[in-house]
């Protein structure tokens, strides 16, 4: 059987357990525990080490899905999961500009260890004071002359929306192998 891993990564609260939890054919394993920082100001329990889903497509193929820790004191996850990674995925709060300077830094953060793709999701685009995503790209230094990573609304809580987000993201692994 083919196992193809995907990494979902973001800052704290942008929505990747909740991601893992609406595609996830088993319960997913998480180690959600009290958030005891800044982060209980955003949420109640927050993960100390990483998030895990199944999704089969079909007896020969299983994607296993990974999700960070937001908090950069957690990094050491973020260096051991993208490292096995086969593709990555950013998930950024559009309505959360505070965000974009923690989320330019994990991308870098996994840029720097892994060369594999990855797209940018956004979350809450439908929350008053999100950003456009162009507004978002610069923010996140991909200005129109730079190649820009694909960035794609999701929400977190729709099946149908974390299933498109996926679907492209192994697309965008299936580019990237040819």
């Amino acid at each position: 059987m083919e196992i193809l891993r995907l990494v979902i990564t973001g800052p704290v609260g942008a929505g990747k357990s909740t991601f893992i939890r609406s595609i996830s054919e088993i319960e997913p394993v998480d180690t959600d525990r009290k958030a005891t920082d800044e982060t209980k100001l955003l949420k109640k329990n927050t993960t100390v080490a990483f998030d895990f889903g199944r999704l089969n497509f079909g007896p020969d193929m299983s994607l296993h899905l990974y999700g960070t820790p937001g908090q950069s004191r957690f990094d050491f996850m973020w260096d051991m999961l993208i490292k096995k990674a086969h593709a990555y995925l950013v998930l950024v709060p559009a309505n959360r500009p505070s965000e974009f300077h923690n989320a330019r830094r994990i991308i870098n953060f996994m840029n720097q260890r892994a060369d594999i793709p990855f797209i940018i999701g956004l979350t809450h685009v439908d929350c008053i004071g999100a950003w456009f995503p162009e507004n978002i790209a610069l923010a996140l230094g991909y200005p129109e002359t730079k190649k820009q990573p694909k960035m794609v609304p999701v929400n977190a809580t729709e099946t149908d929306s974390v299933a498109e987000t996926v679907v492209i993201m192994v697309q965008e692994l299936m580019d990237y192998l040819k």
